[in-house]
């Protein structure tokens, strides 16, 4: 079980393939943060294997995973999305979409062929590629005047959130980042500043 403020996906694309009574199965498994990036990845292997009898998928989006989608392209239902969509849930990946490419090789699989083959083929795709830990981040923003400069980077130095953006000025900006679970902490220790500082210190979360 993954801790609430960290989610699996993968980096790079990986392949599998499966033959069955002669229909093959090519499958890839991209990553991807988007609808529109699914939209466009789905549309570029249709394209890509225009010849073949089915171009199927499944994806799931979003840091806990709530976006999702099966589709069995003319596939009986229930028989290519859905199993791709389990192989991509069993291994609690979010921010992947696996589509499976099937050349018809002329004797029929049925139902229950058609979700072994689809979810085999997936399988191959996934277990290509390298599964990693991301952490879900949260944001703080921090203005302040100059003077204050060095008493907020200490805390940046010593809790060590990601910068993800910086104004050095008369009037400063600092952007952080940092683990979901973590950001209560990197908070407190900013707030007891707006208190020492009598408020020259904003904080915006």
């Amino acid at each position: 079980m993954l801790p609430d403020d960290v989610y699996k996906t993968i980096e790079k694309a990986g392949e599998g393939i499966y033959s069955e009574k002669r229909s093959k199965f090519l499958a890839f498994a991209i990553p991807v943060t988007t609808a529109s990036e699914v939209k466009e990845q789905v549309e570029a292997y249709q394209k890509k294997y225009y010849d073949a009898r089915h171009v199927c998928y499944a994806y799931r989006l979003g840091e806990k995973g709530e976006q999702f989608r099966a589709n069995d392209n003319g596939e009986p239902s229930g028989t290519a999305g859905k199993p791709i969509l389990g192989q991509i849930d069993s291994r609690e990946l979010t921010n992947v979409l696996v589509v499976v490419v099937r050349y018809f090789g002329g004797i029929k699989l049925g139902t229950s062929g058609l979700i072994v083959a689809y979810r085999l083929a997936a399988a191959e795709a996934l277990d290509a590629t390298e599964h990693v830990q991301k952490t879900i981040n949260g944001e703080i923003t921090l203005r302040f005047p100059y003077h204050l400069l060095n008493d907020v980077l200490r805390v940046v130095k010593e809790e060590e959130p990601k910068v993800v953006e910086q104004i050095f000025d008369n009037d400063c900006l600092m952007r952080l980042s940092i683990r979901l679970s973590l950001l209560p902490r990197l908070v407190q220790r900013y707030e007891k500043l707006v208190i020492s500082s009598k408020g020259e210190l904003e904080i915006e979360i």
